[in-house]
């Protein structure tokens, strides 16, 4: 298990000024230092261990303070110039953190108030006020330093109080940093095999564990099938409670098949718990072994319940998809597993679902939970759940092969739509893009997803274009 201290962001706060300043400017160091808290307290969440450095204003603190953010093993850093600072000060802190940079350039207010400030008697005085908006003087400078190391960096410009953009960018980022955290911290679970002849979702392993940090378990159906037979009693009664409540369980549903269905569900408890997984993707065709047959043709109901308490499960072997579900969850957008079902030219709407499992966090009402005599394509029969997703903005995401960064995120915001959808006991919504349906089908196809993607509530692009680029993929964003 991993430790809570290591599972937190890590974000590393450090303020640039200049030593010689602070005998010349009385009161400056001070006014700056609580700008530089003011900062930590915009950043501060139960979610995060903020390292707040405070000044660094010579070359040899910030020597002392590129050694701490690595003895702290931070993942992200912010540079604040609260005024002008050598780029000498910032650069053995950014050498030696080597972690993303974002570069604060925060005055305290809109404008400097001219009238007072010309009112002022003392030279001096009127300087020292000055270097107290002096944030954008250093930014070029550190940029020229860094552009020309390769070193790459990110800005967030504006005012220290009361600007919303600000609020929203440093929210943005850290999120995105959090999800960058999450990923690299987490267990992905493969039970079974690929699906044979879907070439598209085929993925390179080394890039899953060396671009995300994720960390990838093999499984065996057989061990699913031992902890299904060993399932107590009293858990899959009270499983079967839990589908219930869960579920808007159709009329038609066996009894059996639900009970079938919670045994299967508290066999996958067990299994995740024993791999400690943070996520999973699944197939097998269980061909000729009934046991293996009957766990994996019930594994619908359990999947959905284990998606909706935040750990994505993929059907069809899909490694990549369950990777772009895992970030839609981590940003609180839900994540369902879905592809292109057909398109309604009339209504300029595309129409997108999947069998298996469901997200109920983006559900439009409750999961109908429905028997289906055969699995489209696959083995077996049993229960399916149904749904739409919630109608209001979403946002596609695709994990891509990329040959410039190994994996690319590929998305596009749109919108789903109330109309009529296909009841057949899948996941099943319309959707409308900025682009019209066929514009937005071929510019989706043209930077070669597999077939598969996850749909998450809410337009994401902001966040996720941030976390390409924090963990260096390239992104692509349709609309």
């Amino acid at each position: 298990m991993i430790k809570q201290e290591y599972s937190r962001l890590r974000v590393g706060l450090v303020g640039l000024g200049l030593e010689a300043y602070w005998a010349q400017f009385e009161g400056l160091k001070q006014r700056l230092d609580g700008y530089v808290n003011d900062v930590a307290d915009m950043i501060a969440s139960p979610d995060r261990v903020i390292l707040n450095l405070g000044i660094v204003d010579s070359p040899a603190a910030a020597l002392n303070a590129g050694h701490l953010c690595r003895l702290q093993d931070i993942d992200l850093l912010l540079v604040y110039a609260t005024t002008y600072a050598l780029s000498s000060t910032v650069l053995p802190i950014i050498t030696r953190a080597k972690v993303p940079v974002i570069l604060l350039n925060l005055q305290p207010t809109a404008a400097i108030e001219y009238q007072r400030f010309n009112r002022m008697t003392s030279r001096t005085a009127m300087t020292g006020e000055w270097l107290a908006y002096c944030s954008s003087c250093p930014i070029p400078e550190i940029a020229n330093v860094l552009v020309r190391l390769g070193i790459s960096f990110h800005q967030i410009t504006g005012m220290l109080h009361g600007d919303s953009q600000v609020q929203q960018e440093l929210d943005s980022w850290l999120k995105a940093a959090g999800v960058a955290k999450s990923l690299a911290h987490s267990r992905l679970g493969l039970l079974g095999h690929y699906y044979s002849g879907m070439l598209d979702i085929a993925t390179d392993l080394v890039q899953v564990s060396g671009r995300f940090g994720i960390h990838i378990e093999q499984l065996e159906v057989d061990e699913l099938a031992e902890l299904r037979r060993q399932a107590p009693e009293t858990d899959i009664h009270a499983k079967e409670l839990d589908i219930q409540k869960f579920f808007d369980v159709e009329d038609g549903c066996p009894q059996e098949e639900v009970l079938r269905a919670a045994r299967t569900a508290v066999a996958l408890d067990s299994l995740v718990s024993r791999n400690n997984l943070d996520m999973m993707a699944y197939y097998h065709k269980g061909v000729g072994i009934a046991e293996n047959e009957s766990v994996m043709s019930s594994i619908i109901v359990g999947t959905s319940m284990l998606t909706a308490s935040g750990i994505p499960v993929a059907g069809e072997y899909e490694i990549k998809n369950v990777i772009a579900m895992k970030i839609m969850d981590l940003l609180g957008a839900g994540g369902s597993f879905t592809e292109f079902y057909a398109m309604d030219f009339e209504a300029d709407v595309i129409l997108m679902g999947h069998d298996g499992p469901g997200h109920i966090g983006i559900a439009d009402d409750r999961i109908k939970l429905r028997p289906l005599q055969v699995y489209h394509g696959k083995v077996g029969s049993g229960l399916s759940v149904e749904m739409s997703v919630k109608h209001g903005p979403v946002t596609l995401l695709s994990i891509v092969e990329s040959k410039a960064t190994g994996l690319m995120l590929l998305a596009a915001e749109g919108v789903s739509v109330s109309g009529e959808v296909l009841e057949i006991g899948n996941t099943n919504s319309q959707y409308r893009f900025p682009l019209n349906a066929r514009q937005f089908v071929e510019s989706w196809n043209a930077h070669g997803p597999a077939h598969h993607c996850a749909i998450g509530v809410g337009h994401l692009g902001g966040e996720l274009r941030k976390l390409a680029t924090l963990l260096d993929l390239e992104f692509q964003q349709v609309c």
